[in-house]
């Protein structure tokens, strides 16, 4: 499961955010560092494709794709050289995927804190970057190059660490530099933090909706398209996280939230990190589950289990809209609708699959 960790300058909002993605109830306080403990939640999120076909199926169960949601130590006030992120806070974030950098820009006399989303995201990236240049001379230093010479992914790492570690020492974070992606996969290995994809949230207040359109476009084209950027009312949708699905969904419209954070959140870190839906349907269970872009069946149907992988021969294809429209499998069967593809077939989102497989 991919895990989406929350990284914030003191109330920025981030904990806010945990509580609207997760439904959870991490501390929400008006003063800094509330929190001290990395907190880890999961989203579970709705997606209409899969209710259709549960219904369409009358299943006993449905399984929502989800991911992890890290809500990390809070990063202190700048320093000059890396101290701003603790020990604590390094083991939290480097395990994740991918970071959501949340940026504050409402106001609130009662809550101390920066305000100017610029200077949070120019502060967050400095500090990402100075522990990045930290952790690579550690690296280097303590042997990386011994690991390196038994490691295959190791070795190819440290060809590109010098020029990373030059991008690095100008306070400048890999995702922003001029590395490319194949350049910036390399370095896995190394566990960089800024070479992680990345999803910046502006966290607005209730009188600003509607408002934030030209800085969440003057922001993405800073980050020179390395980054998702959006804008989001993080109290009201936090508020909007606890009540009741319908009541929830009455609620987001009537504020003009539209979908809602958790959505707008998963749909940008999915698309950073690759990641596409495709469905199983039946009577006993209809589920979501999310795949690499670009996967071809067996790998699919690795994702549902192993021995799937393994076993694979072909696979009963079908795209979700079309499965609707005809009613059941045996229905799109008796229309031909029902495609049954081999090995190199590359799934497509919203595909809905029935595995062959013999062990």
């Amino acid at each position: 499961m991919d895990r989406l960790g929350l990284v914030g300058l003191p109330n920025a909002g981030k904990s806010a955010l945990f509580n609207a993605l997760t439904g959870g109830d991490a501390l929400v306080a008006s003063h800094p560092f509330s929190t001290t403990e990395t907190e880890v939640g999961i989203a579970q999120v709705p997606d209409e494709r899969l209710e259709a076909l549960a219904r369409m199926s009358q299943s006993r169960k449905v399984v929502r794709a989800a991911f992890e949601v890290v809500d990390i130590a809070g990063v202190q006030k700048p320093g000059e050289k890396g101290d701003a992120l603790s020990s604590r806070f390094l083991a939290g974030i480097r395990q994740v995927d991918a970071l959501c950098l949340v940026l504050r820009a409402f106001t609130d006399e009662a809550i101390p804190g920066d305000r100017d989303p610029r200077e949070a995201l120019a502060n967050l990236e400095l500090e990402l970057a100075l522990a990045d240049v930290a952790s690579l001379e550690s690296q280097l230093e303590k042997g990386a190059k011994k690991r390196a010479a038994v490691d295959p992914a190791h070795h190819k790492a440290l060809e590109v660490a010098p020029r990373a570690l030059s991008v690095l020492q100008e306070g400048t974070p890999l995702y922003r530099s001029g590395l490319s992606e194949e350049e910036r996969e390399l370095l896995r290995p190394l566990f960089l933090l800024t070479s992680k994809p990345l999803v910046v949230l502006v966290n607005i207040g209730e009188d600003q909706i509607g408002g934030f359109e030209e800085l969440v476009v003057e922001l993405s084209r800073g980050l020179g398209g390395a980054a998702e950027v959006l804008a989001v009312s993080v109290q009201l949708e936090s508020e909007a996280a606890r009540l009741e699905p319908g009541e929830r969904k009455e609620m987001l419209e009537a504020l003009g939230l539209g979908e809602g954070a958790l959505l707008r959140v998963a749909a940008a870190a999915w698309r950073i990190l690759g990641r596409q839906t495709f469905f199983t349907t039946g009577d006993k269970e209809s589920r979501a589950w999310m795949f690499r872009a670009g996967a071809k069946a067996p790998e699919c149907a690795g994702v549902i289990h192993s021995d799937l992988q393994r076993g694979f021969i072909k696979a009963d294809v079908i795209a979700w809209d079309e499965l609707l429209e005809a009613g059941s499998f045996a229905a799109a069967r008796s229309k031909g609708k029902v495609r049954l593809e081999g090995k190199d077939y590359v799934v497509r989102d919203g595909d809905v699959l029935e595995i062959r497989f013999n062990l």
